[in-house]
């Protein structure tokens, strides 16, 4: 259980390691900006739409009797709608790495930078870390959709799909919002997907305390733009004890408090030596 407190401690980590550099902070807000109103007009077209896709879904329900086609239509509308807002929790960090993958990459970068030792680079060009950032996206979207299926189906299950279900669809959104959250930090060390996996796998309770309150502030409105560079950051300082490197050198820090789990998490690394942001 100690590796829940752990997990969470690098999430705070990461908010904190933006704070105390705030160009970064407004730097790591673009992307999510840009994909948040992407996501409310499908949101709000679902919304919208529920209703009648039910309907449509359920044409031999017509002739029930009342209240019972309401129940069924309602308790199975409100289903559609939960899933597909768990869809848009797990794809919108999916999708917001991979519209600001130069941003991403570049404040990954200068977190390692400022916990000092070696930047790691994947000497890629932009298209093919795209290409491989969509396609490892992709095979994560494929296993949450199976999961979500179940989940969906054991929904159904009397006071289990109104209490374990849940519970555990934010366990699933969580583990693999970290998955997609470190594997800006992974991609540049050129460890893949199935790697990526194990090592998450390996620390499962760390993952979780970091995904899951994120996924939990992610289902507010507008959260999720304001902690995503914080959680990049956090989950590059995660992916670097996952692989375990360790801070390097001795650094000023502004706080001097020893605030990361590994030691201090110096910020004197500054806006220096950026490889993708132009100054």
């Amino acid at each position: 259980m100690r590796d829940l407190g752990v997990g969470f401690g690098f999430l705070l980590q990461g908010q904190k390691w933006v704070g105390r550099h705030g160009r970064w902070f407004g730097f790591g807000l673009l992307p999510g900006l840009v994909t948040l109103v992407l996501y409310a007009g499908a949101l709000v077209g679902l919304g919208y739409g529920a209703d009648d896709l039910t309907a449509w879904a359920t044409p031999f329900a017509d002739d029930w009797t009342s209240p019972w086609l309401g129940i069924f239509r309602g308790t199975l509308t409100a289903l559609v709608f939960a899933f597909g807002l768990f869809l848009a929790v797990i794809t919108f960090t999916a999708v917001t790495l991979l519209v600001g993958q130069p941003f991403y990459e570049s404040l990954s970068e200068e977190v390692d930078r400022s916990e000092g030792g070696e930047v790691p680079e994947s000497g890629l060009p932009l298209w093919r870390e795209l290409w491989i950032s969509a396609r490892d996206s992709l095979r994560v979207l494929l296993r949450v959709a199976c999961y979500g299926i179940l989940l969906f189906a054991c929904g159904f299950i009397p006071v289990v799909g109104q209490t374990v279900v849940p519970a555990v669809g934010f366990c699933v959104s969580g583990f693999f919002l970290a998955e997609e959250l470190t594997a800006v930090a992974f991609q540049r060390r050129a460890v893949e997907l199935k790697e990526r996996l194990v090592l998450l796998r390996g620390r499962r309770m760390a993952v979780l305390g970091f995904g899951v309150p994120l996924t939990l502030a992610f289902l507010v409105p507008f959260v999720a733009v304001f902690l995503m560079p914080g959680a990049v950051a956090g989950a590059t300082l995660m992916a670097r004890e996952l692989g375990g490197e360790t801070a390097g050198g001795d650094r000023d820090d502004d706080s001097g408090e020893n605030d990361h789990p590994g030691g201090n998490l110096p910020s004197s690394g500054g806006d220096q030596g950026v490889h993708h942001l132009p100054h």
